[in-house]
């Protein structure tokens, strides 16, 4: 990201931003977007079509993860910080608490939907998965498999299974190795809640344990292995999908998007015996998918040139509808009023309250 003189903003002296934003607009006439990587190539198409199709520079587009780029956007408002951010999650309330805290108002945009996929090699055994596997295969404490759970109560000992074989003797006997997203990825966030947590609930104590104490509860199903099964493999997954091709018996996770463009190289594990598809996630019979986001910092709208005709390209029906141009790069498409709702929200600049 470019480099510029700091502004200090305070929300108490909002009477100059506007000042403040002017001067500085002399030193950047480009947008910048931060955040998701599994946002950041559709992004980076629209980045690309804004750039050749409008009087305007191409945005300047970067893979931070999307608690990355939520940290980032919200740390102020002046042309050091970005305009966009883009998250494959929704803003979480702490989040939202600190741009209020700087004065920062902020437009909420969904683009579509996305499925959370765990691929391996083509050539490697077809994975078929419950989400209660997936949780046995990932948690870094489940419950003791030496000692049933009874009607209330599950023992939680340290993950005991090296093999997939041991988890469920259908499954390949290969090692667990299981390339992830970081802490920082919204694609960890959400797999974790959508996978691990809801796999965990397959057991009779975990559903009592979130109503009696929803902090273990979380700590249990939410924390994922640190002995080597599983390995953050960082915000870049054309690096992800270049290393599950190299080692069949690796398992990777994430976004639909990466799968769908690498289909010659990786296939995705079947999960509760439904595939990962287009279809199926469009549908919502795919369990694991999740809707992806970006928002927009409303100071910076009219400052810096172009925000408010990029939003416009990012949501117009060339780009995100059912026949746009991100469906070609593996995006699910909301609704039709869905997508007339964001538009119509981009175009206003409707704020958002939580």
């Amino acid at each position: 990201m470019n480099k510029f003189k700091t502004v200090l903003v305070q929300p108490i002296l909002a009477m100059l931003i506007g000042v403040a934003m002017v001067s500085g607009a002399q030193a950047r006439d480009q947008i910048e977007i931060v955040g998701s990587s599994t946002v950041f190539p559709f992004a980076t198409s629209v980045a690309e079509q804004f750039g050749r199709t409008s009087k305007f520079k191409t945005p300047v587009v970067e893979s931070t993860g999307s608690g990355g780029g939520l940290k980032l956007f919200c740390a102020g408002i002046g042309l050091e910080h970005p305009d966009i951010t883009n998250a494959s999650r929704r803003i979480k309330g702490k989040e939202f608490k600190n741009c209020q805290a700087k004065g920062i108002d902020i437009t909420e945009i969904v683009v579509g939907f996305d499925g959370i996929v765990l691929a391996n090699a083509k050539g490697a055994p077809q994975l078929n998965l419950t989400r209660q596997q997936i949780y046995l295969a990932t948690a870094k404490m489940v419950p003791n498999p030496d000692k049933p759970c009874q009607s209330n109560w599950c023992e939680p000992v340290k993950n005991p299974y090296m093999k997939w074989s041991d988890i469920d003797a259908s499954l390949p006997d290969v090692k667990i190795e299981i390339l992830g997203p970081p802490p920082t990825s919204g694609t960890r966030d959400a797999f974790q809640e959508l996978a691990m947590s809801k796999g965990a609930n397959k057991f009779p104590h975990m559903k009592k344990l979130k109503k009696a104490d929803k902090s273990m509860w979380k700590k249990l199903t939410r924390t994922v292995r640190e002995d080597g099964a599983w390995i953050d493999a960082g915000e870049n997954d054309n690096l992800m999908v270049q290393k599950l091709s190299a080692n069949p018996k690796a398992v990777g996770v994430f976004g639909f998007s990466f799968l769908d463009q690498n289909s010659d190289r990786l296939k995705g594990a079947i999960v509760e015996g439904v595939e990962p598809s287009f279809e199926n996630i469009a549908d919502g019979k795919y369990g694991i998918s999740r809707s992806l986001y970006f928002y927009i910092k409303q100071a910076h709208v009219g400052t810096v040139p172009g925000i408010s005709e990029f939003v416009a390209e990012f949501t117009s029906e060339k780009a995100f509808g059912e026949d746009g141009y991100l469906v070609d790069k593996g995006l699910i498409p909301l609704p039709a009023s869905e997508r007339q709702k964001y538009r119509n929200d981009g175009k206003n600049l409707t704020k958002l309250s939580m």
